[in-house]
This record gives structure tokens, sequence and C-alpha cells, in this order.
């Protein structure tokens, strides 16, 4: 009979070609090379692979097109299972001269330690780049080299690079970890032109086992800083962003709603801030264009409750962070946008409540409109009804009654209409409405 470990290779050595053909070859030597078939059992396929951020990468882009693959082959229904392993030892660079006895950094890397991977909030924007910055740090000069990050203003582009140079300093033995600005290592080559010094400057920085550059944007246009450190920045020549294809580039996106949360609640347990969770959801709903402005916020209200001795309120919130939250304008509430709302909330289309009906999946919902309804609009109990399929105003005071005892019972519910009215309270300038 066949060993499982002899199917599995087998399968796989049948399927990698079909694999690799449709996949670009950057990708498939970073990713689908590495793997390892290490047995089959019960129509499942246990892969080893080299990193955590690898079996990330593969079990969200690659998985459903190795089960596919691997199906066909087998002509049956199979899964897959991604295991990390330490796996067969990587190519070690031919020896440099002897580092320093101990790490040592050009720029001070913050001097607190906050900057590091144990206090970054992961959320579906930043995930990616974070798996890859950590990839990095356990596998310095290995994994992914030279790895891009890039995104917006205040997004945590600094937090990842520095957390790289806290964990080598920290896990690694004798590794030279050089941090600087791009403005630094700008002036640094500026200099040793200038001064007929430019061995030394090379050897300064090409000797450190780990060189990370924040703000690497700003050296676009500057050609002499491009020939000593290239990226994949649009204005680079193509000759140097082709370097940047034997590693990897990874985007940092601006925090959804939940991540901004996370980031509040993480920096109010570092800074030992007792925040109510109706204060924190305050300033998410208010900012969200990046991580500093939120750190900004957090801060001055910090000071404020600590001088004033005083609790966290919103209503403190919104004196205290008047200045630096976006402008808002108060908007008349109306039936049919609590309709339009309450329909999205639930997930049913506004003609649904309308309708005559009774579907059990519709009931509450419009219950819960009519509830807003009264609650946040002027409109009388007929004029509701009249909005919903002309109910009559008894069927609006009793949902009323519904809604209020539904929310005393269910935590959930509760949170979600409290979301639904605070969304109604003000509405943030558009961004492209004019002064």
């Amino acid at each position: 009979m066949e060993s499982p470990n002899l199917a599995a290779n087998q399968a796989w050595q049948q399927a990698l070609p079909r694999i690799e053909r449709q996949l670009s070859k950057p990708s498939y030597e970073a990713f689908l090379k590495a793997m390892r078939p290490m047995g089959l059992s019960q129509d499942v396929f246990v892969f080893s692979v080299p990193s955590l951020f690898a079996k990330e990468w593969l079990e969200g882009r690659y998985r459903r097109l190795i089960v596919e693959t691997l199906e066909k082959v087998l002509m049956r229904g199979v899964d897959v299972q991604f295991v990390v392993t330490a796996g067969e030892p990587t190519p070690v660079p031919a020896p440099r001269e002897a580092s320093p006895a101990r790490p040592v950094s050009t720029e001070a890397l913050a001097a607190t330690g906050r900057y590091t991977f144990d206090t970054f909030v992961i959320g579906s924007g930043n995930r990616f780049a974070h798996a890859a910055a950590l990839a990095v740090a356990e596998a310095p000069a290995r994994a992914y080299n030279p790895l891009f990050i890039y995104g917006g203003v205040g997004l945590g582009k600094t937090h990842l690079l520095q957390a790289i140079g806290h964990y080598v300093l920290t896990h690694k033995q004798i590794v030279r970890v050089m941090y600087v600005s791009s403005e630094k290592f700008t002036n640094d080559l500026i200099n040793s032109i200038r001064d007929d010094k430019t061995v030394e400057f090379r050897n300064k920085y090409r000797t450190a086992d780990v060189l990370l550059i924040d703000d690497i944007q700003f050296l676009a246009g500057k050609e002499r800083t491009q020939e000593e450190f290239s990226r994949d920045i649009p204005t680079l020549e193509d000759r140097l962003r082709s370097r940047f294809e034997w590693g990897l580039i990874a985007d940092i996106q601006p925090p959804d709603y939940e991540t901004r949360i996370a980031i509040l609640r993480k920096k109010a347990e570092l800074d030992a801030i007792d925040l109510p969770d109706d204060v924190v959801q305050f300033i998410a709903q208010r900012i969200s264009s990046n991580i500093r402005e939120l750190e900004g916020a957090l801060s001055r209200l910090r000071a404020h409750a600590q001088i004033s001795g005083g609790r966290v309120t919103v209503e403190l919130a919104a004196e205290v962070l008047r200045e630096i939250l976006p402008q808002a304008r108060v908007r008349p509430v109306t039936i049919a946008a609590i309709q339009r709302a309450v329909a999205e909330f639930f997930g049913i289309r506004v003609e649904d409540m309308k309708a005559k009906r009774r579907t059990k999946g519709i009931a509450f919902p419009r219950q819960v409109a009519m509830f807003l309804s009264r609650e946040l609009t002027d409109a009388s109990l007929p004029r509701i009804g009249e909005e919903f399929g002309g109910r009559d105003h008894t069927t609006v005071m009793h949902a009323c009654d519904r809604v209020r005892g539904a929310v005393t019972q269910d935590a959930h519910l509760a949170a979600g209409i409290k979301n639904l009215v605070n969304s109604f309270q003000t509405e943030r300038s558009a961004s492209g409405d004019k002064p």
C-alpha cells in the first residue's frame, strides 16, 4: 500500500507545475517553492512552510488555487493545512568584517520601547505589513530583503520599523542595527561627497546587519542618494526599481472603525487611562484619517483629565477636543434617513419596512426604525405610522415599547441602536464640501 507521504509528494509534484504557470515568478519563488508536503491524511494535505508570514500569505492568497489544483490531480475533494517549521537552512551571505560584540543603532530607537510588536494593534489595513515586518525581524537579511513599507502619514510605518529594530536587538546576538531617517541618510551622503569620504560612508552603512530607513519616500528625486539606496518609488529609475522585486512591498491602509477602537483601548491601557466605551466610540467615529491623530486626541484628553481630576465623559471629550476634531455640522434627521440606516444595519430593503405584510424578519427592524423616528424627529405618531405603510399610531406606540424592552435584554442590540443614534447626532462635513 502506498504511504501517505509518498502519495502527498507524488500529487504535489504533479500539481506544482500547474500552479507555477498561474503565478508570477517572484510569487512562486517566494511562497510556493518553499512549501514541502509533510503528509496526506483523510484527504487533508499537510504542508510545511518556513514562517508565520508565509502561512498567512498562503492561507489568504493561494489556498483556493492549491486546493483546486490538487483536486484536479487526484480527481476528488481535498483540503490543505499549513504548518510552520524551521525548514531547510537558508543560505547565509558571505562573511563580512566582524560586527561589534554588542548591537548598536545609529539613531536611537524609541527609548521607551513603546514601538514594539507587542504594542502594535493589528487590523485589516495593516495585517500584511505587520506579518512581513515580523518575518524580517525573525530572519534579518534573509526574509524579504529588502522590505519596503509604504502608506500615508501616521499609519504605523515608523512603529513597524522600530519594532523590527527592538525585536532584533532583543532576540539576536552580534547584530548591528542601524535606524536612521532618510534626511540623515541623505545628509551623511552629501557630507561624505563634500569631504571626499564616500568610502567611509559606504562602510558605515553597508556593514549593518539590519538597516532601517524611515520616510524613505523622500529619497525620490535625489539621484545620487538613489544610487546608494533604491526602492520601488514611482520616480526612481527602472534599473533601481528592479532591485525591490527581489524583496517585498507592503502597504498600510488607514485604520477601519474596529481598528481605531482597538488602538484607542490599547493606548488607554498603556497610559493607564480609564476611558469609557462611549468616549472611545466618540473619538473613533470623529477621527478616521490616521493613528497619530487618534493618539494625539487621547493624549490631550488624558492631560486635561489629570489636571481637572474629573471623570472622562463624551461631553468632556467634545469640549477638550473641539479644536482638533473635524468640523461637524448638525443635520436634520428625517424618517427617510432613519429607514435607510436601519435597513442597512439589518440587511433588508426600505421597501420591506413600508410593506403591509408582517414578515417575521422585517417586523422588528421596522419597529426599531419607528422607535428611532419617535426619538430623533419631531414627527407625530400618526405621521410616523403613515411613513411605514400607513400604520396607525397605536402600532408605533407598541413598536417603541417593544424596542425599549428588547435593548434591556440584549446588550449587542443596545450597542447597535446606540451606534445608529450616534450616527445621526452629527455629520462630518463631506471631503468634497466647499467652505
